[in-house]
């Protein structure tokens, strides 16, 4: 008899896992994967990161270099081992993950998972018999799957998802991706830089759903100046494949004429849903909602008493480490403590060059909500370290309470912002103001200097702009 047997290893499951180990509970973890790590080690996160860097690292050298004088012949991209060197960043996270769970002496199985009940759990290999695992407690944590487009048969050669895009073993002459959020900029990015052209349909008129419009249409014009092509407010009706490529129907979302687009290689993110089939949550009586996500309370219990479910199963952002986050909580809770979330100040990043990141409220959502607030912006152009390394594109903004000072919100677009926010994160969830984030000291020259001089500007009183 187990303590708890999560569904699901990826980084909400082996993490809620290990936690509840920590607090001495019997735990058992089932992954139908051959390795741990969910979608976000073996076919998402790490792996798109590893292809960003190296196609950064790429661009740096046939641009960047000759700036700094550093002389070298113009590169060349190695696909073979470009992708070797993504399986690297892969393998070695699912078997750190592996030498985790085995060190926290959690029992893995691997195969399918299937509630028959409260506290029961049947686990079926890919060959072999199935077998039957009894615990106090079931933890749902088996992530999401890519969103389908209807009408469009994603075959994973020529139209591919985020899986496929990150296995292309040559550099398309023209990518077309449909979804101008964060996957398809990441992925888009990766094989702009590779040598493709790159053209993003996106049904809004707007990138980056969700994201500060400010920061996104200022963002979308440093896109336009490294390459990318935009048809906002388009739907994508067709992709008709053949030998020769692949024939992409676009019409404007409000109707209109259509239009064709020749392409080789076509991107669907448009999002991710809920992995909630074959779990046998209907015939165990647990609860999903219109969305198909598992419906749970604040903490993290489902309609049925002993089943509880985390991450992209949930309400809530399709984040990685909000999945951990609820994971800690849940282990927590069900040791007799006080596990808790801040859903306010769960960080954002988005991986591109430069990044976009943020934490807590956009101004747009202040504005809605009748927010009396206070902005301050420090461009990177007036950074010392940034302009050392001409990597001045961007600004910090910190926007704070009109009465109390309180940071409600900041969003970077610049060099490293995906590191930069946790200063600004850490602030918040002690309630800081602006002017905590403004008087405390930062070494110079660093990029966080920017952060800091936001905060001054909230008050008016930047030094260096």
């Amino acid at each position: 008899m187990y303590d708890l047997v999560v569904i699901g290893t990826g980084p909400g499951g082996y993490v809620g896992a290990i936690r509840a180990a920590q607090l001495g509970m019997k735990v058992a973890v089932v992954e139908k994967r051959a390795a741990h790590g969910g979608t976000c080690l073996n076919v998402g996160c790490i792996p798109s990161k590893a292809l960003l860097h190296a196609s950064e690292l790429f661009e740096e050298a046939g641009h960047a270099f000759k700036n700094m004088g550093i002389k070298v012949s113009a590169p060349k991209v190695d696909m073979k081992q470009m992708l070797k060197f993504k399986q690297d960043a892969i393998d070695g996270n699912t078997k750190g993950i592996e030498f985790l769970l085995k060190k926290n002496k959690i029992d893995a199985f691997h195969g399918t998972g299937k509630i028959l009940g409260a506290g029961k759990v049947q686990v079926t290999p890919e060959k072999g018999d199935a077998q039957v695992l009894e615990t106090k407690n079931i933890c749902i944590a088996t992530g999401s799957d890519v969103a389908q487009l209807p009408g469009i048969d994603i075959d994973e050669k020529q139209v591919v998802s985020s899986t496929g895009a990150l296995e292309l073993t040559k550099v398309p002459g023209h990518m077309v991706v449909v979804g101008a959020g964060v996957i398809g900029l990441e992925l888009g990015s990766v094989w702009r830089r590779l040598g493709a052209k790159v053209t993003v349909v996106e049904f809004l008129d707007h990138i980056l759903p969700g994201t500060d419009s400010e920061v996104a249409k200022k963002f979308r014009v440093m896109l336009g100046r490294q390459g990318f092509q935009f048809k906002l407010g388009s739907k994508v009706t067709g992709a008709k494949t053949s030998k020769s490529g692949v024939k992409v129907t676009i019409e404007p979302a409000k109707g209109g004429d259509a239009e064709t687009l020749d392409a080789d290689i076509v991107l669907v993110a448009i999002g991710r849903v809920p992995y909630t089939d074959g779990l046998g949550l209907e015939d165990a009586g647990v609860a999903l909602d219109e969305r198909k996500r598992v419906i749970v309370n604040d903490h993290f219990a489902t309609n049925v008493p002993g089943i509880f479910a985390i991450g992209d199963v949930v309400r809530g952002a399709m984040l990685a480490h909000k999945a951990e986050e609820e994971g800690v909580a849940l282990a927590e809770l069900l040791a007799g403590q006080a596990g808790h979330v801040n859903y306010g100040i769960i960080p954002g990043v988005v991986y591109t060059y430069p990044e976009v990141a943020s934490v807590g409220k956009t101004e747009d959502e202040l504005k809605g909500e009748g927010v009396a607030y206070t902005s301050g912006s420090f461009p990177f152009m007036a950074n010392g370290r940034a302009k050392a390394n001409q990597t001045t594109d961007g600004f910090v903004k910190v926007l704070a309470d009109a009465k109390t000072d309180q940071v409600l919100g900041v969003h970077i677009l610049g060099p490293q912002a995906g590191e930069l926010i946790h200063e600004c994160a850490v602030l918040m969830e002690f309630g800081g103001s602006s002017e905590d984030l403004a008087r405390t000291c930062h070494a110079h020259p660093t990029l966080s200097e920017a952060v800091k001089e936001a905060a001054l500007a909230v008050d008016k009183r930047a030094i260096h702009s």
